[in-house]
């Protein structure tokens, strides 16, 4: 292992077998542990690897907070810790880079202030919402974040496989623990109807956390979304509505 200063990974969505071995062992390795983990087995098990060294940082959100907020303060946790000389490993839910801007921005400064940065891959929520609803990946997908989606000018291709993460979450800056405001749904849903049929099937997805448990995949029309309630955690996927279009102009 090269020496790091700080090293961030994640923990996989279920924590118990779904960590990396090289994750493993630089919690281990590290002198400062901090991370933000959303289950008690996850903690516990990233406490059972390093006991001495792991602190969660989940303390930071607070109700009605801006989440903005609560990312400036983790990063500047994670930023202290390396400043200390201390080999500091920041544990994220899921991949550490898939939504999750305080890792990414703790270690561009690190590395502007001339330490040793690095990230490591983790299993996400597509990995397993790829696997769950038998997604082939040959037709082509796009992926984009509830909120960017509405608020930008994003043209989607109806051929392909569509994510759109943080549903649960569209529009509120803010940290809720149990439902946020998502007043701009029918919005988005007005939205994706320039491109689907209102009776279009589409799926709210969340994966499953612990081992022997099932994901939740609930399907409806696109049109019923705005009366549904969503959970902050659940992921908007859409299937294919047409078939890829040949290019005449392509040599094949």
């Amino acid at each position: 292992m090269h020496d790091e200063n700080l090293i961030v990974v994640g923990s996989g969505i279920r924590t118990v077998g779904q960590m990396t071995t090289e994750s493993i062992a630089w919690i281990r390795r590290a002198d400062k542990v901090l991370y933000v983990i959303s289950d008690p087995v996850g903690e516990e098990v990233v406490h059972k690897l390093n006991p001495a060294a792991a602190e969660s940082l989940a303390g930071l959100y607070a109700e009605n907070k801006l989440r903005a907020q609560t990312y400036r303060e983790m990063i500047e946790a994670m930023l202290s810790s390396v400043r200390a000389g201390r080999r500091t490993c920041f544990v994220a839910y899921g991949h550490p880079g898939v939504f999750v801007y305080p890792t990414h921005e703790a270690i561009r400064r690190a590395r502007a202030e001339g330490y040793k940065a690095r990230m490591l891959p983790g299993i996400s929520a597509e990995d397993c919402l790829i696997a769950d609803m038998g997604i082939d990946m040959l037709t082509g997908s796009q992926s984009f974040e509830a909120s960017d989606f509405l608020a930008n000018a994003r043209q989607l291709d109806v051929a392909s496989h569509v994510i759109l993460w943080q549903i649960g979450g569209l529009g509120d800056a803010t940290f809720k623990r149990h439902q946020f405001n998502l007043r701009g749904l029918p919005q988005l849903v007005g939205k994706l109807m320039r491109y689907y049929r209102p009776d279009h099937t589409v799926y709210l997805y969340q994966a499953a956390m612990f081992p022997g448990t099932e994901p939740s995949i609930r399907g409806g029309p696109l049109a019923g979304l705005p009366q549904t309630t969503i959970r902050p955690s659940e992921t908007l996927y859409i299937p294919p509505a047409s078939l890829a279009v040949a290019d005449p102009y392509a040599a094949m």
